[in-house]
């Protein structure tokens, strides 16, 4: 059976920055990506059904596909249960939110496409990332469900150094290869998962539920407190609450990191710090790429929104409910706009556009950095999102 995640359109630029790079079930949340979390549920390949200047990347290697399920959702037995139990030319809806259908799709819009299919109701329990704050606000029981869904019937390397103290010991699983040296681990409210061939340095303190990804480093002293992902080849110091950091991004430095995302292949200058919290306790307002204005989270807490390729540099200031787009470098005294486009370029009264030769070339040296080389693909879709924030912005 051929299966995709479609990136229905009434979500996906509520999704921004991130998915402006990447289909919806590419974000991570816990420690898997949807995409991932699905493929395990499922136990076979799973594609993406994605935008037109994302599919050279992304692109199914189907032309028709058998089961769309909508991107935003998170998988659990109730609803994988359910989706398995679709007969042919069946949808599954919850409520007046599409889930999924079985039978042929050929395009985008699955849902529309299968308009004319018999509709079954799902009432069972439902996760979907439909906004950025989702990725933070449902972390920690997607940490604790990944968690379960990796760890099954699998004994953890041990740990041998004796300077590392370990509460909760049997709420934490290493994979080979895994580097501690005198640190602090409590599993005892959450889960603690280290990827292969990841390390723990010398004073780190970390409290559960977190996961570290594959070849990832949490630096000397570092202190991360409950509710974060660090996705795989990223290098993490200061001080991390409840946020998720994507693959080959770096806060390698002290300074305060909460309630936030941040992409892939961005970088936190030293003494980065952010804001997540109201002077006023009042709820957060953030920008909205859709209606082009800032709308209220509803959240008290709420915290840095970066996208792909971003970089701040040392001492950056970053309000509460910034969103940073893609290729941007903050820099400059005192709190720059909480709204910062894609390809910017400056701070606080001198943000200029970012030359989007100077943002490839920038991108080139990171990768390679990671032995990664950069392709006309995506070259292409950073110049896509390049012309359409100028558009924008003009």
């Amino acid at each position: 059976m051929r299966i995709a995640l479609a990136d229905l359109s009434q979500h996906r630029t509520k999704l921004f920055p991130f998915t402006l790079t990447r289909p919806i079930g590419d974000l991570r949340v816990g420690i898997l990506t949807i995409k991932e979390k699905w493929e395990k549920y499922l136990d076979q390949p799973v594609e993406f059904l994605t935008v037109a200047e994302l599919t050279p990347k992304f692109a199914p290697q189907n032309q028709t596909i058998d089961l769309v399920i909508n991107g935003t959702l998170c998988p659990n037995k109730d609803l994988v249960l359910a989706i398995n139990e679709l007969d042919e030319n069946q949808t599954l809806y919850y409520g007046d939110e599409f889930l999924a259908a079985r039978g042929a799709i050929h395009s985008l819009d699955a849902a529309h496409e299968a308009a004319t299919f018999a509709r079954v109701s799902f009432e069972g329990p439902c996760t979907s990332i439909q906004r950025s704050w989702d990725l933070f606000t449902h972390n920690k029981e997607q940490l604790r469900s990944d968690f379960e869904l990796l760890t099954e019937n699998r004994i953890s390397q041990k740990i041998e150094d004796p300077h590392t103290i370990v509460y909760g010991e049997e709420n934490v699983f290493i994979e080979e290869g895994v580097d501690i040296k005198a640190a602090i681990l409590n599993a005892e409210d959450g889960p603690i998962y280290l990827a292969k061939n990841s390390v723990i340095q010398e004073g780190a303190t970390i409290r559960g539920p977190f996961a570290l990804g594959e070849n990832s480093r949490i630096n000397m002293n570092a202190k991360i407190r409950e509710g974060v992902t660090i996705g795989p080849n990223c290098k993490i110091g200061g001080e991390v609450s409840n946020s998720i950091v994507y693959g080959n991004s770096n806060k390698a430095h002290d300074g305060y990191l909460g309630m936030s995302v941040v992409g892939e292949w961005c970088n936190l200058g030293a003494d980065t710090n952010n804001s997540n919290l109201k002077n006023n306790y009042d709820t957060v307002k953030v920008w909205d790429f859709e209606t082009g204005d800032f709308i209220n989270t509803g959240l008290q807490f709420c915290g840095l929104f970066m996208g792909d390729h971003s970089k701040t540099a040392i001492n950056t200031m970053l309000n509460t409910g910034t969103t940073i787009g893609v290729c941007s470098s903050v820099f400059g005294s005192g709190f720059p706009p909480t709204y910062i486009p894609s390809f910017s370029w400056g701070g606080v009264g001198q943000m200029t556009t970012h030359r989007i030769d100077k943002a490839i070339e920038t991108a080139q040296k990171v990768w390679a950095r990671k032995n990664i080389k950069q392709t006309e693909v995506d070259e292409k879709i950073l110049k896509t999102i390049f012309e359409c924030s100028t558009k924008n912005q003009s």
